[in-house]
This record gives C-alpha cells, structure tokens and sequence, in this order.
C-alpha cells in the first residue's frame, strides 16, 4: 500500500481523508497547512500527495509548485481535494502540476478509486 501524505487546515477533513484511506491499507500522514506539508516532503518520500487548495500560510496549489520542483515529487501523483468546482481553478491546478481534481464533500468510494487510478 501507500504513504500517502494528506493536506488541509481542517482538522476534521484530515480525519475522514485518513479514515478512508488508512481503512483501504495506506498509511497516511497529514500536515495543516502546504508549508507545513513542504517541511515533511522533504524529509520523507510519499507515494502520493492529498492536498487542499484554500489553506493558511501556504495554499495547495503553491504546494504543488514547490513540490513539483523538487527532484522526489516531479513525476509523484498529487491529487486536489477542494470545494473549488470553477475552471479556471481546475485549470490553475493543472497548470500547476496537479494530477487530478476531487470536489468536496468527497465520497469515499470515488476516493479510493482515484488513489488506485493515479496510484497505478
């Protein structure tokens, strides 16, 4: 299974992130924030990056510009999960490096199934 690094300011979105994944056999990690997040990319390598877009300090999709810069995370599947729907946003994350898109709320099953498509 995989690590898997997940990222939002909510604390109670982290846990259902968690608890879905963590039930399908992967072992999750979670960071507040995408500075917080950055710090951890560093120091260990995850199979895939879970992140949040609207967040303190740092946003999603400049996690994403940072990770994307970084030798470990060029080709590492980073998947969005926002309550932003808008094109123009999808497109920004796109543009950014992310791999896919998720809306908020999130159904478990359609969760999972993207972790196993991106995943491989």
């Amino acid at each position: 299974m995989a690590d898997i690094l997940a990222v939002d300011d909510s604390a109670s979105m982290r846990q259902m992130v968690a608890f879905t994944l963590k039930g399908a056999g992967h072992r999750v990690t979670d960071a507040e924030d995408g500075k917080h997040a950055l710090e951890i990319a560093r120091q260990k390598k995850f199979d895939l990056i879970l992140t949040d877009v609207n967040m303190p300090v740092m946003d999603g999709l400049s996690l994403t510009r940072e990770l994307r810069q970084l030798p470990d995370y060029r080709f590492t599947p980073i998947l969005v999960l926002t309550t932003e729907a808008g094109p123009e946003k999808k497109q920004e994350g796109r543009a950014a490096g992310a791999t896919g898109w998720l809306v908020k709320p999130f159904n478990p099953d359609q969760l999972l199934a993207t972790v196993k498509k991106v995943l491989g």
